[in-house]
């Protein structure tokens, strides 16, 4: 029935493009209302919702919610911005900036990719990675 109420127009619709969904199972949090120095390394998916100055160097994820504040130099696997980061980024995939997000700095990645309404400023590398060969 919610299906057939969508389809009308007359229910709530799905998520729309550009909104941010925060990762299921992040293996660390820095809440809302925090603040932190420093740096953070290691793997795994990490999920910022406060404020975090430093340098971030991951084997994984990084997430910014819609309401935190990054100032760090950022190399991970895939970054997600949905709040405001400033600092250089260098992701191995891809970098996401949402219709919440704003970045300012540089960017080295795989696949770089701006929602509507998204706040970029400053520098661009997009380079696919090189194929992997096989050794016989």
């Amino acid at each position: 029935m919610k299906a057939l109420l969508r389809f009308f127009g007359l229910a709530d619709s799905p998520q729309e493009p550009g909104a941010y969904t925060p990762p299921h199972g992040a293996e660390t949090v820095i809440g809302q209302g925090m603040t932190v120095k420093g740096e953070i390394k290691g793997e795994g998916t990490v999920l910022m919702l406060g404020s975090f100055e430093g340098d971030v160097a991951l084997e994984g994820a990084l997430h910014v919610g819609p309401e935190a504040h990054v100032e760090a130099n950022i190399t991970a696997t895939t970054v997600v911005v949905a709040g405001v980061v400033r600092g250089n980024l260098s992701a191995n995939t891809r970098v996401e900036i949402l219709a919440s997000g704003s970045l300012t700095g540089s960017v080295r990645s795989g696949s770089f990719t701006a929602a509507d309404g998204a706040v970029v400023k400053g520098e661009l590398w997009v380079e696919p990675a090189a194929p992997t060969t096989a050794t016989p």
